[in-house]
């Protein structure tokens, strides 16, 4: 996902309605999210789907990462070794 910019990707709420679909050409055109403002704060973002789906893919591989890393802390991983064996085992059925 592209950097937000901040002198383009920021619209108030009432410009967002007036031009709605402009805005999800916009999104879609340049990768970036638009965030949309009510009463001068940040009230909502508005982004591409593969842009959302890429993040959604990203947050899961950290998550994955993370309970992984809690597991090792926990003495239960493998050595390589013994994963390359399950593996090849496996293959063998």
């Amino acid at each position: 996902m592209a950097r937000l910019l901040l002198d383009k990707d920021i619209k108030p709420l009432s410009e967002f309605r007036a031009n709605a679909a402009g805005f999800i050409k916009q999104v879609q055109q340049t990768k970036r999210p638009l965030v949309i403002t009510s009463h001068g704060k940040s009230a909502a973002v508005l982004m591409g789907v593969s842009e959302y789906e890429s993040l959604i893919d990203e947050i899961e591989l950290l998550q994955d990462i993370k309970t992984a890393e809690q597991q090792i802390d926990r003495g239960k991983g493998l050595s390589h070794q013994q994963a390359k064996q399950r593996v090849l085992a496996k293959l063998r059925r």
